[in-house]
């Protein structure tokens, strides 16, 4: 397959708060049905402020509102995996880097947890916690601490042999990072493994 690679540059408010990720296998030509196999919104282009279909990864990004402050960010798969996803500011900096993962977690996704197209090929990962529901795996209720909600069986699968070990895998984990670098930009590449490079710049 023919690989391709595009930029899209945001220029974000100093005091910006939010989400970024990506949709997969998308096509918009359907007249307001499903679009995209992963992280739809009801066939729209735009999201609009809207919460796409999970599973995805997600980036979550907090700027502290001062150039010269560290802002935070990190990859999460909370809700789950999609596809992969690295961070590196300009100029690179090693410790300001989320490194992608190793594997393509689609790959080592228990079928319970799969999503798969109409081709049946799986095009995502669920966490527990969308799968399941349960208190247990959301990390709420009585499990709403860090010293009651622990890493699962399937937690644990997105860290396998390293293959995510940078990224979240559920809501108490403590990774490497949770990143904290001063920079004025921030490179985020969407990487699906068969369709080249994606980059996004905020």
């Amino acid at each position: 397959m023919k690989s391709l690679q595009a930029e899209q540059q945001f220029v974000a408010p100093w005091l910006w708060n939010g989400r970024i990720w990506a949709r997969t296998g998308c096509k918009f030509d359907s007249n307001w049905q499903p679009a995209c196999e992963t992280d739809d919104y009801d066939g729209r282009l735009q999201c609009n402020r809207l919460i796409g279909n999970p599973p995805a990864t997600l980036v979550q990004v907090a700027l502290q509102g001062d150039k010269g402050k560290p802002n935070f960010y990190d990859v999460s798969l909370v809700d789950g995996y999609n596809l992969l996803v690295s961070i590196v500011t300009g100029p690179f900096s090693p410790k300001c880097t989320i490194r992608g993962c190793s594997k393509n977690l689609n790959n080592l996704c228990p079928q319970e947890l799969q999503v798969v197209n109409k081709d049946g090929k799986v095009i995502a990962c669920r966490s527990a916690c969308l799968a399941f529901d349960i208190d247990s795996f959301c990390c709420r209720n009585e499990y709403g601490t860090p010293e009651k909600c622990k890493l699962s069986v399937y937690s644990k699968i997105f860290k396998v042999k390293n293959a995510c070990h940078c990224y979240y895998s559920y809501a108490f984990d403590i990774p490497p990072p949770l990143v904290n670098c001063a920079s004025k930009i921030y490179v985020i590449n969407l990487c699906p493994s068969a369709w080249g490079t994606d980059q996004a710049s905020i």
